[in-house]
């Protein structure tokens, strides 16, 4: 048996997310700017370099792969690379394959990406209203969204909402969103906004809006129980009595959830960052490009990598500052 992947704070790491393209159809506002300058496709991984490196992170005990961008389904061939994971699934070494989408390409690729093995999409979407969806996104235009939920659904996805909490945004849609989502069968998280990267005029400060806020508003309707569930993320979940739902609280400002980080990340480039909110990075491009046809030198570096792994990020906006921030936008480590 391989040794498994075990951090210096004894916390195996068996979720990796990966990043197959920084480059996306949206430009949210808390995500990137409206111009953003994105890396030479050169630099990506190929399709095939990505698929080696997913595999020997599931040969060194990776149990859950969650495929990010940037949007994944803009990258040319991808579903490619979802056929080719799903031999981890039918092998029983991989026990889930999911992804994060805008929903932008739903519509297009639920069949495709359901044969492959996915079963569950997290979709990230935070307004159900059409004039605040194009502000928010920018490009983004929620009907074609709509439409990818309903291909999904009917492809026998199973959808999870993400939505990010903007203060003054859609803090007068909390019960809107929650009711709908009820409607239709899909759990939903709410997300507090992380200071990643330069996105133009936007303020971390003005948009933050505590998660422990919004529970307290969701409290004063629906009945509120603590759930001990777990799904290998940093979301905390309560079940609302009234409708059966659940509703996810993934918290990294008002409550960090860093004893039990179980991920890293790595980015459509080969870098990989131990911790969404540390700039420590390993790259791992070397060791996959040199050495094309020895596995040794790629697990070795993944090895060295895990053994730097932080105990915690520093995000703090408590004294009106926005600390701990890094300088990389989230679709660049993965979203």
């Amino acid at each position: 048996m391989t040794t498994p992947l075990i951090d210096p704070f004894a916390r195996a790491i068996t979720y990796l997310r990966v990043s197959v393209t920084d480059r996306c159809d949206f430009r949210c506002v808390y995500c990137m700017s409206e111009n953003m300058t994105f890396l030479p496709k050169k630099e990506l991984l190929t399709l095939e370099e990505l698929d080696r490196m997913c595999s020997t992170f599931v040969k060194l005990g990776v149990e859950k792969l969650r495929i990010t961008g940037g949007e994944p389904l803009v990258r040319r061939g991808i579903m490619t690379f979802f056929n080719a994971m799903g031999r981890h699934l039918e092998s029983g070494a991989l026990k889930e394959l999911t992804l994060t989408t805008n929903g932008s390409q739903l519509a297009r690729f639920a069949d495709d990406l359901y044969a492959a093995g996915v079963r569950r999409v997290n979709l990230s979407l935070d307004t159900l209203d059409e004039a605040k969806f194009a502000e928010v996104t920018r490009w983004g235009r929620l009907p074609q969204v709509m439409k990818g939920i309903d291909a999904a659904q009917r492809a026998g996805l199973r959808i999870k909402i993400n939505a990010v909490a903007l203060k003054g945004f859609n803090e007068d849609e909390l019960f809107e969103m929650t009711e709908w989502c009820a409607a239709r069968d899909m759990d939903l998280t709410w997300i507090e906004v992380m200071p990643m990267g330069d996105i133009g005029n936007e303020s971390r400060i003005g948009q933050y809006w505590s998660l422990k806020d919004l529970r307290q508003s969701l409290a004063e309707r629906y009945t509120l129980t603590d759930l001990a569930e777990r799904t290998g993320g940093p979301a905390r979940y309560v079940r609302l009595e009234e409708t059966g739902q659940k509703i996810g609280f993934i918290t990294p400002l008002t409550h960090n959830f860093c004893e039990s980080c179980n991920r890293v990340r790595l980015t459509c480039t080969g870098e990989l960052f131990m911790c969404l909110g540390q700039e420590d990075v390993a790259d791992l491009r070397p060791a996959l490009r040199n050495f094309p046809t020895m596995d040794a030198p790629l697990e070795e570096a993944i090895r060295a990598a895990i053994a730097l792994k932080p105990k915690g990020h520093d995000f703090d906006y408590s004294r009106q500052t926005v600390d701990g921030r890094v300088s990389r936008h989230m679709s660049h480590t993965g979203g």
